[in-house]
């Protein structure tokens, strides 16, 4: 089975620049405590990459 990763927002992205809230809303998440299983491919990376300061990844089986 494929791995996937569990993206969780723990920052605001209030102060944050358009871009990155938008890819906050990419993965689905909307407010601080939320959290999304998404597969682990390389559009996922780039989506955390690009974040990474405001959410927390977890990889699960």
């Amino acid at each position: 089975m494929a791995a996937r990763l569990k993206v969780t927002q723990i920052k605001s992205k209030v102060s944050e620049k358009q871009n990155q809230r938008d890819t906050l809303r990419s993965l689905g998440l909307k407010r601080i405590g939320d959290s999304v299983v998404r597969p682990d491919d390389q559009q996922t990376r780039g989506y955390v990459r690009t974040v990474a300061h405001l959410v927390k990844v977890e990889e699960i089986d």
